[in-house]
């Protein structure tokens, strides 16, 4: 181990890892098939499926404004209403667009596309014209109910769309050197300033739907602008105060604060002061990008007593109210959360965005530095929960990601609250952004896949490039690019569903044992750009159990390799799939089909199945089913529903070792 060393030492208490830009990161890979379905199909079809729902209307004042174009009580394609559908989704179209934009952006770095960026720039021209003098920017409150901006931050996304608008302003400017949609969101934050704060004379408010706070970081930070991130830091700060906003704005009004369609703040989570809660609540999407708010805040001020809320509620999630896929809110009702272990399997709510921004805030929780805690669920959120919402051509999508169909859960094309095709489709075209950790002194490597990073060590140029054929193998091999010997350290996590792992440098071994600190080994050297570094992660196919508290899981297993989660299709298995049942002590085999799914690594075993003989006419009998030995295919969560519809499930019948079958 001469020449390098493997430090177990925890990251310095000042230190700040910041994500790379996009175009810091080169994807190949895994990823990169993702990343080139969005950037060749889903980004057009975002622009296009915006056009035909009448949002271009919305924004271009040199037309007549459309009016209201959707109903105040959305109606899906089966004609059941969409709960919590009380005001139009209409009103957060500019988000929409903001999202949208991102997506654009992110796609034009990947793939060059003229017309694309034209359109895109045209809708840009319209919010510049939309935009008044004092810098106020809603195509809602300008265009279909001018006259009441600001009057019910509770309930209409204001500050929401406008945090949207921000981030997609942010990205085109990294992807183009475009500026124009940058200065008009500047303008418009230098307006949210001056009318937002605790100074005499400003409103003490804040978003009903949070968002705005982590997009005035990115603000921050690309602009070098700290007003910015002052701004946020308020946002964060202020909710949950009393006296109540949103009572004293429901009453300034002459509305009744009671008359709530919520009933309660924990919906949108300013039922106390951020630094008091301890226990996620309410709306699954606002949560995620509250506590994703906070950790850039946390990190970027040292907070020290905001990342103590943090890890209170970071537990409450992974180990109450977190599916095995990475999906959160198991409730229609409220888009949420319910209660502690509630975690039904076909009636999932699980809301593409909810995982998706489980990933942002996971990511941010990372700021202070590398923690296996928070990339591990990172990852699985991004490998199962989110890309589940995204067909494999990019072109189709889920709102809904259940862990059990009867065959009727079924990809649609749009969505009268159309929130997440853009969110999953920016989501997955920044991926770089998430495998990677940069401080002054370190980079750290949070996901692995054929990739490469550029980064400066001092202002030396450096890059780092990963070769693997990962999630469906473990072997990964490294190479440190370097225009002169330079110090820093590298950090390398192992994933915590990995049984063994091996580390080496230049076919040195590392030994790992004692060397971990927060799940990623730290090596601290001088790299002069010829070292190979290999690791080996093993990646055996296992079983998952829940927490008997589960109710829903009681008696029935999951099945994991690496880290994707498994479910079976009635397409490979013999329907219904409720009469399939594994033996714990059955072998899972792991075999790559190239031709499936675009290549998979599918997992099967022997199982057993419920025969329906003797049923004919019987619902009850003194004597049970027969069972018959068939076989168990499994393919990864993230591709159901890509070919046939059938049913699905994740949870699969256990049968405990000894059981009798015929």
């Amino acid at each position: 181990m001469s020449g390098f060393n493997a430090a177990a030492s925890a990251v310095p208490a000042n230190t700040t890892f910041r994500p790379p830009s996009v175009a810091q990161v080169e994807i190949a890979g895994f990823w990169g098939d993702r990343v080139d379905a969005v950037a060749s199909r889903t980004a057009e079809i975002l622009y296009d499926r915006c056009v035909e729902a009448r949002m271009l209307e919305q924004i271009n004042p040199d037309v007549p404004s459309p009016g209201v174009v959707i109903p105040f009580h959305s109606m899906s394609p089966t004609g059941n209403e969409f709960t919590g559908a009380t005001v139009t989704t209409q009103m957060f179209w500019d988000s929409d667009w903001g999202k949208t934009i991102e997506t654009a952006a992110y796609s034009l770095y990947r793939r060059r596309n003229e017309a694309l960026e034209r359109k895109i720039d045209a809708v840009i021209d319209m919010f510049g014209k939309l935009q008044q003098a004092d810098g106020y920017l809603s195509s809602w409150y300008q265009r279909i109910q001018p006259g009441l901006r600001w009057t019910n931050l509770r309930d209409c996304h204001e500050l929401y769309c406008a945090g949207h608008l921000i981030e997609g302003a942010v990205a085109y400017f990294q992807a183009t050197g475009k500026r124009k949609l940058l200065d008009i969101m500047c303008r418009f934050a230098d307006h949210i300033a001056d009318m937002f704060g605790t100074e005499p004379g400003k409103r003490k408010g804040y978003c009903g739907h949070e968002e705005i706070e982590l997009a005035l970081v990115k603000l921050g930070r690309v602009t070098g602008q700290r007003k910015y991130l002052e701004l946020a830091r308020y946002f964060v700060d202020q909710r949950g105060q009393q006296p109540h906003y949103f009572d004293e704005e429901a009453r300034a009004r002459g509305a009744d604060p009671k008359d709530y369609h919520f009933k309660t703040y924990e919906y949108n989570q300013s039922h106390k002061p951020v630094r008091e809660q301890d226990k996620v609540v309410g709306h699954a999407v606002r949560a995620m990008y509250l506590y994703a708010g906070m950790a850039d805040i946390a990190a970027e001020y040292g907070d020290d007593s905001l990342r103590t809320a943090l890890d209170r509620l970071w537990s409450d999630l992974t180990t109450k109210n977190l599916y095995v896929t990475g999906g959160l809110g198991p409730s229609a009702a409220n888009e949420g959360f319910t209660s502690d272990y509630d975690l039904p399997n076909d009636t999932a709510y699980a809301e593409t965005c909810a995982s998706v921004a489980l990933a942002f805030w996971a990511s941010r929780m990372l700021g202070v530095g590398p923690n296996a805690r928070y990339a591990d669920v990172m990852e699985q959120a991004l490998y199962n929960g989110s890309i589940s919402g995204l067909s494999l051509d990019g072109s189709r999508f889920f709102y809904e990601n259940p862990l059990e169909s009867r065959g009727r859960h079924n990809r649609w094309k749009w969505h009268r609250c159309p929130c997440c095709p853009p969110n999953i489709g920016r989501m997955v075209a920044s991926i770089g952004t998430y495998m990677y950790g940069l401080a002054e002194d370190a980079v750290a490597v949070h996901l692995y896949g054929d990739s490469s990073i550029r980064f400066e060590v001092e202002g030396h140029k450096a890059a780092l490039t990963q070769a693997s054929r990962y999630p469906w193998d473990g072997a990964i091999s490294m190479r440190i690019d370097v225009d002169q010997p330079l110090r820093f350290k590298l950090y390398l996590r192992v994933p915590g569903w990995c049984p063994r792992a091996q580390l080496s440098i230049d076919g040195e071994s590392v030994d790992l044992q004692g060397s971990l600190n927060d799940g990623y080994v730290i090596i601290d050297r001088e790299w002069n750009g010829t070292e190979e570094i290999r690791l080996d992660l093993d990646m055996p196919a296992r079983r998952i159990y829940a927490s008997p508290k589960v109710r829903h899981d009681a008696g029935r297993v999951a099945l994991a390799r690496g880290p994707l989660l498994y479910c079976v299709e009635e397409t490979d298995n013999s329907a219904p799939l409720h009469n399939i049942a594994l033996s714990v002590s059955a072998p899972i085999e792991a075999t790559h089909d190239a031709d499936l799914l675009g290549g998979v690594v599918v997992l099967s075993a022997p199982a057993f199945a419920d025969q329906h003989a003797g049923w004919d006419n019987v619902l009850y009998r003194g004597e049970p089913s027969t069972t018959t030995p068939t076989s168990l295919k499994a393919i990864p969560y993230f591709a159901w529903d890509n070919r046939q519809p059938g049913e699905m499930r994740v949870w699969i019948r256990d049968i405990p070792t000894g059981t009798n079958v015929t």
